[in-house]
C-alpha cells in the first residue's frame, strides 16, 4: 500500500511501514540530533525526502522503518519515467499532476508492490551530497567522508554502518492472506491470485497461478491412474496402457496451451503490457514513441549510413557471446558426463545388487544427501559461469541459468530410474524406486523446506536473546523480549535460491521441484500410473505449505518482474517430448516381456506411436490459441490508439519544425 492512501471521503490515513533499514547499535549516537553523526544525518535526509520515519531499538540493532505518502511515491515514479496504463488503454510515462488518467491496481492502490519498491529504492538511494564540498561524518569514533554527488546510503553500506535494507510485511494484509489463502484448506486449488499479486508482486502471483492450475488439471490423470490401479483389466491391460498414455500426452499438451491463455488473461487483468516489445514498451522505428523525437533527429538516425564500424563491433560481440555460452554449456555437459554420470550409475548398480531393504534405504538416504550437495555446488558453478556471458538482458541470463542448472538436476533425478527401466527392465524395482522418489523424497523435502527456515529463525532469536543476557550480566529481572515486530522479521531468513541469492529468489527452487516432479510422473506414466494421484495430493499440500512459508517463515520477498514462468515453459515442453520417447520404450519392453510381441514389431510400434504423439502435440498447439480473443482485441485496440497518437504527434512536430528540417537538408 502507499504510505498515505485516499479514503472514499477524501480523508488520508497512514498505512504500514514497508521498508526497514538495519543499523548496529554501536553506531548509534548517545545524544539525539548530534550534528555530523552518520545515523542522524541519514534520518534527517530521509525526512527531508518526504518519507515517514520511525526508529525502533532492538536487542543488538536499531531499525529505521520507512513509509511514504502517495505524492512522494508518485513524484518518484515520474522521475523514474515509469510507464503505467491509462484509461484509454495506452501505456504512458507517469505524471503526478495527471494522476487521474492512470488505471489503479486490482486492490484499488495506484502503484503495485513492485512499482512501490522501485520508487522506495529510487528515493532512499537517490539521497546524494548536493554541496560543493566533501562532508565529514562521524560514527563510533570513525570519520566518514561523504563525497560530492555520492549516494549516502551506498556510502554507509560500504562502511558497514548500514547492515541491510529489506522490505517489511504489512500485518493487516498478511493476516488477511493467512485466513483467505494459507489456512483456507476448503478451497483446495482456488487461490486469491489478485491479492497475492498486490502483496507479493507479479512473479510470485504467476507462480502460484501456475501451481494452482497445474494441480487442478492433475485431478484428471489422477482419476485415470486410480482406475488402472484398482481395476484388473486382465488381458486388456496391454491395450488400456497405450490408451492411457495417449490421453496423458494429450492432457499435458492441452494444459500448457490453456495455461498460456490464462497467463495472457492475468496480465491483461493486471494491466501489464508484454506482447509488443521485449521490454513491454511500444516502439516506433525502434524508438520509444512516447519520447516524441523530432523528425530531424529521426532522419539523422535512420537517414545516414555511417554505422559500418558499429555493425562490426556488434557482430563481433554477438559471436563472442555465443562462443562463451557454448564453452560454458560444454563445461556443464562434460562435468555431468565425467563426474556425475559415473556416480549415478554406481548408485543404481549398487541398489540393484543389494539384497537387504534396510541397506537399500540407507544407500538411498546417503545418495540423496551427497547428490543434493553435489548439484548445489554445480548450480553455484553455473551462476559463476553466466557472469562471464554477454547476455542481452536479465531474461537471457535467467534462461541460461535455468538450462544449466536443470541439466544437472535432470541427470541427478532420472538417471537411476532410467537405469532400472531401460537396462534391467525390472518394472517391480522401477515402481519401488518411483515410490521412494515421489513419496519419501516429496515428504522429506516438504518437511525440510518448512522446518529449516523456522529452525534458522529460532536459532538466531535464541542467540540474540542469550547475547543480550550476557551483556546485561543477569541484571534484568524479567524475561528478555523483542521490542518490535521489525526485529523478528529481520531475524527471519531471506527468501532466496539455494544456488545464490544475488541471481534468483526462492521461486527458482520451488519451480525446479515442480518441473522435476512433472518429469517423473510423465516419463514413467505407463510404469506407475498411480504417481499422478500422489502428485495431486502433494501439490494440494504444497500450495498451503509454500503460502505459509512466504507469509510466516520468511521475510517479505523482494518483488521481481516476470510476466511468465520464462524458460521453465521450454523445460516442461522438453519433458513432454522426453515422456513420449520413454513411455514408448516402456510399452515395447512390457509387450515383449509378456510374450505377445516380438522385438521387431515392437520397434515398429514405437516409431509409429512416437510420430503420432508428436503430431498430436503439434496439432493441439495449433488448435488451441495461446491468447484469448478478448485479450487480443484489447491489445490490438491499444496498439492502434498508440499508433494514432504517435502519428498525430509526429505530424504536429513536422509542421512545427519544417524550417529546421529544411535548414538541416541544406547543411547536408
Amino acid at each position: 500500500m502507499e504510505g498515505l492512501q485516499m479514503k472514499g471521503d477524501g480523508e488520508e490515513r497512514q498505512t504500514a511501514y514497508e521498508i526497514g533499514v538495519v543499523i548496529p547499535k554501536k553506531y548509534i549516537a548517545k545524544q539525539r540530533n548530534a550534528e555530523c553523526d552518520c545515523v542522524e544525518v541519514l534520518v534527517n535526509e530521509f525526512e527531508e525526502a518526504g518519507l515517514i520515519v520511525d526508529r525502533v531499538f532492538g536487542l543488538h540493532d536499531q531499525f529505521i522503518k520507512l513509509a511514504a505518502p502517495l505524492e512522494i511515491l508518485g513524484r518518484a515514479a515520474a522521475e523514474l519515467q515509469m510507464k503505467k496504463r491509462t484509461h484509454i488503454g495506452v501505456d504512458l510515462h507517469f505524471e503526478w499532476d495527471e494522476v487521474e488518467a492512470f488505471i489503479r491496481q486490482p486492490d484499488g492502490s495506484l502503484f503495485s508492490w513492485c512499482e512501490r519498491f522501485h520508487c522506495y529504492r529510487h528515493i532512499i538511494y537517490g539521497i546524494v551530497n548536493k554541496d560543493e564540498t566533501i562532508i565529514s561524518l562521524k560514527c563510533d569514533h570513525k570519520e566518514v567522508h561523504w563525497e560530492v554527488g555520492e549516494p549516502l546510503l551506498r556510502k554507509l553500506e560500504a562502511e558497514g554502518i548500514v547492515k541491510e535494507v529489506f522490505p517489511l510485511h504489512d500485518e493487516i494484509k498478511r493476516k488477511k492472506l493467512l485466513r483467505s489463502w494459507a489456512l483456507n484448506w476448503w478451497d483446495f486449488t482456488n487461490q486469491p491470485i489478485d491479492e497475492i499479486y498486490s502483496y507479493f508482486g507479479m512473479k510470485v502471483a504467476t507462480y502460484f497461478a501456475f501451481l494452482g492450475m497445474y494441480t487442478r488439471w492433475l485431478l484428471f490423470p489422477a482419476v485415470l491412474g486410480l482406475i488402472l490401479q484398482w481395476i484388473d483389466f486382465g488381458t486388456l491391460q496391454l491395450l488400456v496402457l497405450p490408451v492411457f498414455f495417449v490421453l496423458i500426452i494429450s492432457w499435458a499438451v492441452l494444459f500448457f496451451q490453456f495455461w498460456k491463455r490464462k497467463n495472457s488473461a492475468l496480465l491483461a487483468r493486471w494491466h501489464i503490457s508484454y506482447s509488443i516489445g521485449a521490454d513491454s514498451r511500444y516502439k516506433y522505428l525502434e524508438q520509444e514513441w512516447s519520447s516524441f523525437q523530432s523528425p530531424v533527429e529521426l532522419i539523422r538516425k535512420w537517414g545516414t549510413d555511417n554505422t559500418k564500424h558499429e555493425k562490426k563491433v556488434l557482430q563481433r560481440d554477438e559471436w563472442f557471446g555465443r562462443m562463451v555460452r557454448f564453452r560454458n554449456d560444454a563445461i556443464i555437459i562434460l562435468s555431468i558426463i565425467c563426474l556425475q554420470l559415473p556416480f549415478e550409475l554406481a548408485y543404481a548398480h549398487l541398489y540393484e545388487v543389494l539384497a537387504s531393504d534396510l541397506m537399500k534405504f540407507g544407500l538411498t538416504a546417503a545418495y540423496l544427501f551427497v547428490i543434493q550437495y553435489f548439484t548445489r555446488v554445480g548450480g553455484k558453478i553455473s551462476v559463476s559461469l553466466i557472469k562471464y556471458e554477454k547476455n542481452k538482458n536479465i531474461e537471457y541470463r535467467a534462461r541460461s541459468l535455468v538450462y544449466k542448472v536443470f541439466g544437472l538436476y535432470f541427470m541427478q533425478t532420472y538417471i537411476g530410474v532410467f537405469y532400472h527401466a531401460l537396462l534391467h527392465r525390472d518394472f517391480e524395482t522401477l515402481r519401488i524406486v518411483l515410490i521412494q522418489r515421489l513419496v519419501v523424497s516429496e515428504v522429506l523435502q516438504t518437511l525440510m523446506e518448512s522446518s529449516l527456515p523456522y529452525l534458522k529463525y529460532s536459532y538466531r532469536k535464541f542467540r540474540a536473546v542469550r547475547n543480550k543476557k550476557k551483556r546485561e550480566k543477569g541484571s534484568s529481572a524479567g524475561k528478555t523480549q523483542f521490542i518490535s515486530r521489525v526485529e523478528k522479521e529481520y531475524l527471519k531468513p531471506a527468501y532466496s535460491a539455494s544456488i545464490g541469492e544475488e541471481v534468483e529468489d526462492g521461486l527458482f527452487d520451488d519451480i525446479l521441484e515442480l518441473a522435476l516432479q512433472f518429469g517423473m510422473i510423465m516419463m514413467f506414466a505407463c510404469a506407475f500410473p498411480l504417481a499422478f494421484a500422489f502428485a495431486a495430493l502433494t501439490n494440494i499440500t504444497r500450495i498451503r505449505a509454500e503460502a505459509l512459508k512466504l507469509l510466516v517463515m520468511f521475510r517479505r520477498p523482494i518483488p521481481r518482474a516476470a510476466a511468465t514462468i520464462g524458460a521453465w515453459l521450454s523445460i516442461f515442453q522438453f519433458l513432454i517430448v522426453m515422456s513420449i520417447c520413454t513411455n514408448c520404450v516402456l510399452l515395447v519392453c512390457l509387450y515383449d516381456q509378456e510374450g505377445n510381441w516380438n522385438i521387431s514389431p515392437g520397434l515398429a510400434a514405437i516409431l509409429i506411436m512416437e510420430h503420432v504423439l508428436l503430431l498430436i502435440k503439434v496439432g493441439f498447439s495449433r488448435i488451441v490459441p495461446e491468447e484469448p480473443e478478448w485479450v487480443r482485441a484489447n491489445r490490438m485496440k491499444n496498439a492502434t490508439q498508440a499508433q494514432d497518437m504517435c502519428s498525430k504527434q509526429l505530424l504536429r512536430t513536422i509542421s512545427g519544425g519544417e524550417k529546421m528540417f529544411g535548414a538541416w537538408q541544406k547543411d547536408e
